[in-house]
């Protein structure tokens, strides 16, 4: 089990990319707020940031530690999970998502062991590396026929880099399909009601706790259809989660 005292909750934990010269300074004054312990301001600060469109692991990081720190569960995991889509195979991003994620109560969606392996690398990941194995097979190609003298030898070569071509086009489309279309839900209030229908006096279904990730099947205005990890489905109001693709 991973203990808190294992767990890396510092600002500027994760080297991550330069920000731009406007954006620098509010990242290490957000940085100060959090070594003063002022956890609240420090997850304001970070918040700022990213709504001014500065991304990157470190800040998301240094965010999730912060709402963490200030008992906010939801956004801790949300900010969490998309540090994770930059940085997949990042220990700290993943060890501090699963300790957060052990704080939650009731049932709550997982990813499956295929989803896991898929998402250890990003989607720019699998399209540059579909890419590189099409163009070797291209030029595999191009040489067998400038040089048929080589033709035997190239023959296991350009079968390899084809099969590579296609399962990892395949894997690239099949995590662009996921990512656009499946959705999850991280509730960010202490506790929201799932009721039966998309308005405020349709029936109680089962209530979910901060931080609960649940699996976005509609929407209606500003109603989202989910499904825990239980199975059970209901409508909660999209005011109460953070939507985040699929991943």
């Amino acid at each position: 089990m991973i203990k808190l005292s294992t767990i890396i909750l510092t600002a500027v934990a994760l080297a991550g990319k330069f920000f731009a010269a406007d954006v620098a300074p509010d990242f290490s004054a957000a940085n100060k707020l959090y070594a003063a312990g002022k956890f609240s301001d420090a997850a304001g600060a970070y918040e700022k940031i990213l709504q001014k469109g500065a991304v990157s692991p470190a800040l998301l990081f240094n965010y999730g530690n912060a709402e963490f720190k200030s008992g906010h569960l939801g956004n801790a995991i949300a900010a969490f999970r998309r540090a994770e889509l930059f940085a997949p195979r990042d220990s700290e991003i993943r060890a501090n998502l699963a300790f957060v994620r052990n704080q939650v109560q009731g049932a709550t969606v997982r990813q499956d062991i295929w989803q896991r392996w898929l998402g250890s690398f990003t989607l720019n990941e699998w399209t540059i590396f579909a890419a590189m194995t099409f163009w070797v097979t291209f030029i595999l190609l191009v040489t067998k026929q400038i040089r048929p003298a080589r033709a035997a030898k190239l023959k296991g070569a350009i079968w390899i880099f084809a099969a590579l071509t296609i399962f990892s086009g395949t894997i690239a489309g099949v995590q662009t399909a996921h990512y656009f279309s499946r959705q999850t839900a991280v509730v960010v209030s202490a506790e929201a009601t799932v009721r039966s229908g998309p308005f405020d006096d349709a029936q109680n279904a089962f209530a979910v706790h901060d931080g609960a990730e649940l699996s976005v099947l509609d929407r209606r205005e500003d109603w989202l259809q989910v499904a825990d990890g239980a199975g059970k489905t209901g409508w909660l109001p999209a005011k109460q989660v953070e939507v985040l693709p699929g991943a």
